[in-house]
């Protein structure tokens, strides 16, 4: 329940975020009524110098608007899903690092002065999927070696498939942000040969409108997917990292349970 409301939040952050920045610029670009002679003319020499600096924000927001609110707004809704999925899971996967060798240690400390008990209120007291498999190995501890190495290696895959939850979600946005922007170029090629045959004339001008919509969907959707793919990327390389640790500390722990003989 608190991680769908972690996702929840964040989502509900970056999304009013956009909403508030397009309406924000929408607002900006409104200008009064009545202004003065003089305020005008500053007005326009501000505005003209504003068009040969325009900032990367103001030229991003105008190719959103160009490339049509039915065909971008999807897409960017999938780069909002798929960015809060990945923070949630970041922040998730570096809680879930420990440092196994100080754990070890605390272990085999425990394990020497007060057996399998002492043990376990280490590892209980100790957060992450590395603590977690500890606990479960030493709790088969007066079931013999095998029990134990048997627990491990079940629970290390319980632990594994937790760490990847939502990696799917990740990977559909992945594939959904560049369909939605090939799905604007097929809609953009047709409203310009709907132009083209009304008009009668290919001139640029008549295809112009339907082209821009296709080009600026195809680039939307493309960097919806390799902005994902990225964060994607680290994910798993995290997991990875995450995984080879919890197998490496679980030999270990097997290790020292057969030094100690807390096992049959």
């Amino acid at each position: 329940m608190k991680k769908q409301f972690s996702i929840l939040a964040i989502v509900c952050t970056l999304l009013f975020g956009a909403v508030a920045s397009f309406a924000q610029d929408t607002t900006a670009t409104s200008t009064p009524a009545e202004q003065p002679a003089a305020a005008t003319e500053m007005a326009a020499d501000d505005a003209s110098a504003g068009e040969q600096e325009q900032s990367f924000h103001q030229l991003l927001k105008e190719k959103f608007i160009q490339g049509g609110a039915s065909f971008m707004w999807p897409i960017l809704i999938c780069l909002i899903l798929g960015m809060a999925i990945a923070i949630e899971r970041i922040i998730v996967l570096n809680m879930a690092t420990t440092n196994t060798k100080k754990l070890l240690i605390q272990v085999e400390d425990a394990l020497q002065k007060g057996g399998v008990e002492a043990a376990k209120n280490v590892t209980k007291n100790t957060k992450g999927p590395v603590a977690s498999i500890f606990t479960q190995g030493l709790m088969r501890a007066s079931e013999g070696v095998d029990m134990v190495e048997k627990s491990v290696v079940s629970y290390g895959g319980v632990e594994m498939g937790k760490l990847e939850t939502g990696l799917i979600w990740i990977s559909l946005f992945i594939s959904l942000g560049p369909m939605l922007g090939f799905f604007g170029t097929v809609v953009g090629m047709v409203f310009a040969f709907d132009a083209i045959e009304a008009a009668g004339d290919i001139s640029p001008q008549v295809v112009a409108g339907g082209m821009k919509i296709a080009l600026i969907t195809t680039v939307g959707g493309l960097i919806v997917g390799m902005i994902l793919q990225i964060l994607y990327n680290y994910l798993v390389s995290k997991i990875d990292s995450l995984v080879n640790a919890m197998e490496d500390a679980s030999i270990s722990l097997v290790d020292l349970m057969v030094k100690y003989k807390v096992t049959k």
